[in-house]
């Protein structure tokens, strides 16, 4: 309609005297001519902005995705391909594509993309995949459903590679959380666990922090240097590990300085029978570069009592330093009565 009106507004500016087929075809000619420039023209402008945009994308690993309702027909950009490594004319089967997904990513996708579909809204989501050429990745999926009056007809949105963030993330997560030359949790870890070491007593059983010190071990230091040292520390955490399979945590908090928490033991005789295993374990040779290095360890051990929840580490370090007093090598448990019983003539 809109060309019409142009040439009518082209023939209507002519003289009477040229308004005749000829004059009107040409005009009709000059109307096209400039109507096909314009085309031209928007042709460039849009395929220049897709350029753009698929520069954008693939720089910031950033894909646009579509999926229509009901059938779970797909529509891809490029970079969602590259994502899950899928040639560009790959079939696109929803079905198929889902099994890239980890099964705790999948059953979440599920959960939030039916959630949004029933109430008409979108859902962000953290996946991992694995694509079909063993690659994982983390994407940060975005959707939003689209509908024609209130029934929804696609759900469309984008998928960013977050692969290289996530690896950040957990390396500075492990950072914080864990000791770097041993593996074990850190010190930061320990606090944490031992603060909710009340609640896992809920269960029954004895429950008990054991507090564990290497004996001379600066002397290993000072005699075959900070490397023997460390390898001595690193040995020790295998050990105690080993040892500690069924403890609720096992970590390095100093130095030479490392810390079990266990819960739902049976019996005193069973923390005792452990405590009495780590200093076994603990006392044996460490090999060196040909060497024999002899490591021993001290043990404290204070176990749980809603009495002493507020103080179970100064009676764990109180019963190590038993234990280091009475000949090292051993270990050494406080006794809960004995606390009580002096907290009570302090009072008196």
């Amino acid at each position: 309609m809109r060309f019409f009106a142009a040439f009518a507004h082209i023939a209507e500016r002519l003289p009477p005297f040229r308004r005749d087929p000829e004059v009107a075809i040409e005009a009709l000619q000059q109307a096209l001519v400039e109507k096909q420039r314009r085309l031209d023209e928007q042709a460039v402008a849009l395929a220049h902005s897709r350029k753009i945009f698929d520069r954008s994308s693939e720089v910031a690993r950033i894909g646009v995705w579509e999926c229509s309702l009901p059938d779970n027909r797909l529509v891809w950009t490029k970079m969602v391909y590259d994502l899950f490594d899928m040639p560009y004319d790959a079939d696109l089967d929803r079905s198929e594509i889902v099994k890239c997904y980890s099964q705790e990513s999948l059953a979440e996708l599920g959960r939030r993309r039916s959630r949004a579909i029933e109430e008409r809204s979108g859902f962000a989501l953290d996946a991992e995949i694995v694509t079909p050429k063993g690659n994982t990745r983390w994407i940060r999926i975005t959707a939003t459903v689209e509908c024609e009056g209130d029934v929804p007809v696609r759900i469309f949105g984008m998928k960013l590679d977050i692969t290289a963030e996530k690896m950040m993330f957990d390396q500075i997560r492990y950072l914080a959380e864990f000791d770097i030359l041993t593996g074990l949790p850190n010190r930061a870890q320990f606090q944490s666990a031992l603060q909710h070491l009340p609640l896992r007593t809920l269960g029954g059983g004895a429950s008990a922090l054991l507090l564990i010190d290497l004996d001379g071990f600066k002397g290993i230091n000072d005699t075959f240097g900070h490397k023997a040292g460390d390898e001595c520390l690193r040995e020790t955490a295998e050990r105690l590990s080993a040892a500690c399979k069924g403890a609720d945590l096992v970590a390095r908090i100093g130095g030479d300085e490392f810390a079990v928490l266990v819960s739902g033991y049976d019996s005193v005789n069973s923390v005792r029978a452990l405590a009495e295993t780590i200093v076994q374990c603990l006392g044996r040779f460490v090999e060196q570069n040909g060497t024999r290095i002899l490591v021993g360890a001290s043990v404290g051990v204070a176990l749980f009592d809603t009495s002493l929840r507020s103080d179970l580490f100064v009676c764990a370090d109180s019963a190590l330093y038993r234990a280091k007093t009475e000949g090292k090598n051993r270990f050494h448990v406080h006794e809960a009565s004995a606390a009580i019983d002096s907290r009570k003539m302090d009072a008196a």
